[in-house]
């Protein structure tokens, strides 16, 4: 697809954010426009001087009217300009030496905003969440396959925030159907996915390096694993050598495939799961009863947008408080967010506060991030979302 439109649109950038990287135009960062630019279009944008800043696609429903794609006024968003963004992601996946399964493309982080795909062994799957991505779906499925040649596509289009972008929630196959449900490996150990059911494109690709924080941590530790989902945390403290494990999830279905993952590896005298309310379980368990020696809080995102974070806040603080004080002194704790909003910083100061209000003192063991298959940049803030701190407590 040529873009041979000369919609253009003039936006506030005074703070240099464009210009310098980040690809979102908000809404009302837009001055005027010449043209008539639709929905899901291609238009060239330029600052308040008539300075150019590139060319994105815009959609005038969103609250982020354009997605910037290029800073190159001529360069042609084509079937070729997708082949050229996806052999570059793999390219820098495969001389990062990402294993089998990995995030192939993390959207902005990619310069291909709103775009994720996973690859869960020789299967992809496929998530275009604006408008303008998803236009250009076909020249993307097209690259995908000539790149990285894969037994299949399946699309998990199902994402509430499709419909903030006028489009409707779909999922199933692109091409032919195959098998929906996979085992992957993951540090040596083995994990069903099923990418038509499972969560997001089917499964957690991200906590690869914080699971393997737990190493030394575990070993002859009794290790109690909050929010385990499908046993990513305790399935590796077990392989690390722990002497028993507890995972806790609301969901009865998670718990049931932690289940199966922990017998697929062996590892089911060791690790148990059952289905609770974490915050319930926590506020039970009691001050310093010692019958665990490692917690581990992997919550999902409490601050899914910038009006929740005070409340995000005082939940994180919430489970820290109460996970520090069941701790005996010397235990562990391993803490994180997936919240794009909760900043390191604040994340740290969030749990420095739990600290003094249980009157412990911590030691910093570890403090991990996302891998490299989802990389940060950093002219986007957001593409720094997870973080990971295992904390001594005295």
């Amino acid at each position: 697809m040529n873009n041979s439109n000369r919609d253009r649109l003039y936006v506030d950038d005074a703070r240099q954010r464009i210009r310098q990287g980040h690809p979102w135009v908000y809404d009302n960062q837009v001055l005027r426009a010449e043209g008539r630019p639709h929905a899901g279009g291609i238009v060239q944008v330029f600052d308040i001087k008539k300075g150019p800043l590139g060319q994105g696609y815009f959609n005038p429903r969103s609250k982020i009217r354009v997605r910037m794609l290029t800073k190159d006024l001529d360069e042609a968003i084509d079937a070729s300009f997708f082949h050229r963004k996806i052999a570059a992601a793999w390219a820098f996946r495969q001389r990062m030496g990402q294993p089998e399964s990995c995030r192939v493309v993390f959207g902005e982080a990619d310069g291909l905003p709103a775009l994720v795909v996973d690859k869960f062994g020789d299967v992809l799957v496929l998530q275009s969440l604006a408008l303008g991505m998803d236009r250009f779906k076909a020249e993307i499925v097209e690259a995908l396959r000539e790149v990285l040649q894969p037994r299949g596509i399946y699309e998990r289009n199902d994402v509430p925030v499709r419909e903030k972008e006028g489009m409707e929630q779909v999922r199933g196959f692109i091409g032919e159907p195959f098998d929906t449900k996979l085992e992957i490996a993951e540090n040596g150990l083995l994990f069903a996915v099923d990418v038509a059911q499972g969560q997001k494109t089917g499964h957690f690709l991200d906590q690869r390096l914080n699971h393997a924080a737990l190493e030394h941590v575990a070993n002859g530790a009794r290790v109690l694993d909050c929010f385990t989902h499908t046993g990513g945390f305790a399935l590796h403290a077990a392989k690390y050598g722990a002497s028993e494990v507890l995972g806790l999830d609301i969901s009865e279905e998670a718990v049931a495939l932690a289940q199966g993952n922990a017998a697929l590896n062996g590892l089911d005298a060791v690790a148990k799961f059952k289905p609770a309310n974490v915050f319930d379980f926590l506020a039970g368990q009691g001050r310093g009863t010692g019958k665990w020696d490692v917690v581990v809080l992997d919550p999902p995102a409490f601050a899914k947008s910038r009006t929740a974070l005070d409340g995000a806040v005082r939940g994180y603080k919430e489970i820290n408080l109460r996970a520090m004080k069941m701790l005996p002194p010397g235990g562990f704790l391993v803490t994180c967010s997936c919240s794009q909003h909760m900043l390191p910083e604040l994340f740290r100061r969030t749990i420095a506060d739990a600290a003094r209000d249980a009157h412990r003192e911590l030691r910093e063991v570890y403090c991990g991030a996302q891998p490299p298959d989802h990389p940060v940049h950093w002219a986007i803030p957001e593409t720094h979302y997870l973080k990971c701190l295992v904390l001594q407590v005295l």
